[in-house]
């Protein structure tokens, strides 16, 4: 509230990039009801503050993290005359009866900027090589928390892996903030481990630019291991890799996997990407498994990442999915339906809207409705969607 506008729309952005995933809805509510009993405190310091907390509410409100009846159950536990009050006052009246308030709200404080993967590496490669320059690691994990990208703080550590393997110079600067940025946690274990995971599946293409990289790569694992920043699990997995994984732990680590993907297309809106990503998974016969956690995930989130889920399964048909990995995505949801409504309330409406969008978008013909409702158990509350 004290800052300039770009954090505002950070602030704004973060909060419903949280929601669900990280913080409840009944937390984000009771939050703003801290901030509305402060209100008057906060208007002693921020002279705008009624107004800039009415617009934190009403962008809240658009960003669907707080319900609109919040306003009038909010308005019953304030005085009328206090600050907090106002607050709601404003946001309702000045903001969200507004006409297109949805979008002058989201452009208030100039908007989120879209990023694609591609320019997100390629930030990532520059702050990098300036730090490369400056051995400020201070200065390095700032920018990467900056990012805000903590699901792709995987290609931080491949890129910051194959620069101490490139430049010689860079390779104990690399390993110091690769360490820091564990240490404080803006790097997590399984991120650091995905990178790692990623450098070693690549290490007989990069030894063509850089003969030594496997020496390089196997010096460095233990090193990492010993001080503590990359999980000792991360040999294992390479062991298991060489022997043969079993089934059960080949589905596991695939989920873990194609969560991160997805989270990072909902990031990116990138589908080539993604589409490569699973590719390079090399693992057809889990389609119908990553089309119920993509719809899975979707269903959680607001009506952006639904419509995202809806296009990318319409490409995933044309690309490398079959009609048949379609069907078996959708049958495997539907027999989860009751428990994702434990969860989700509306979740069959949305199962059916995702259904029915599928068929408008050739991904599903009306029959294949047919075939999915014979393929689901008897009583399987699923068939009503």
């Amino acid at each position: 509230m004290d800052r300039h506008d770009k954090e505002k729309e950070m602030a704004s952005v973060l909060l419903s990039s949280l929601y669900a995933d990280v913080i409840s809805p009944n937390q984000i509510r009771d939050g703003f009801v801290m901030l509305l009993d402060a209100a008057d405190d906060l208007a002693v310091d921020i002279l705008d503050a009624v107004n800039i907390l009415a617009l934190f509410v009403a962008r809240a409100v658009v960003d669907e993290i707080l319900p609109p009846a919040f306003l009038t159950r909010a308005k019953k536990t304030l005085p009328e005359s206090s600050k907090g009050y106002q607050v709601l006052q404003t946001a309702e009246k000045s903001y969200l009866s507004a006409p297109h308030h949805a979008e002058l709200l989201e452009r208030r404080w100039g908007g989120s900027i879209h990023v694609t993967v591609e320019e997100m590496k390629k930030k990532i490669a520059d702050l990098l090589r300036e730090y490369v320059e400056s051995g400020d690691t201070f200065e390095a994990c700032r920018c990467i928390r900056e990012l805000g990208v903590s699901f792709f703080h995987h290609e931080v550590v491949k890129r910051a892996l194959v620069l101490a393997m490139e430049i010689q110079a860079a390779e104990l600067l690399m390993l110091k903030l690769l360490k820091e940025a564990a240490e404080e946690g803006l790097i997590s274990s399984s991120q650091m481990v995905k990178g790692f995971a990623r450098l070693a599946e690549s290490l007989d293409d990069l030894a063509l630019d850089i003969p030594s990289a496997k020496t390089l790569f196997q010096s460095i694992v233990p090193k990492a291991i010993s001080e503590g920043w990359l999980d000792a699990s991360f040999t294992k997995s390479s062991c298991e890799d060489g022997e043969g994984q079993s089934e059960e732990k080949r589905l596991r680590r695939y989920k873990e996997e194609v969560v991160t993907i997805i989270h990072e297309y909902f990031l990116s809106d990138d589908i080539p990407e993604l589409i490569r990503s699973l590719e390079d998974l090399g693992l057809p016969e889990f389609n119908p498994i990553f089309l119920k956690k993509l719809v899975t995930l979707a269903l959680d989130r607001k009506n952006r990442e639904k419509e995202m889920a809806s296009v990318l399964l319409s490409a995933l048909h044309i690309e490398i999915f079959s009609t048949e990995d379609i069907v078996n995505g959708f049958v495997m949801l539907l027999e989860s339906a009751e428990d994702t409504a434990l969860d989700i309330l509306d979740a069959s409406t949305e199962l059916a809207l995702f259904l029915a969008r599928a068929v408008i978008d050739d991904v599903l013909a009306p029959l294949n409705l047919d075939e999915i409702a014979s393929k689901l158990s008897p009583n399987c509350s699923g068939s009503e969607t």
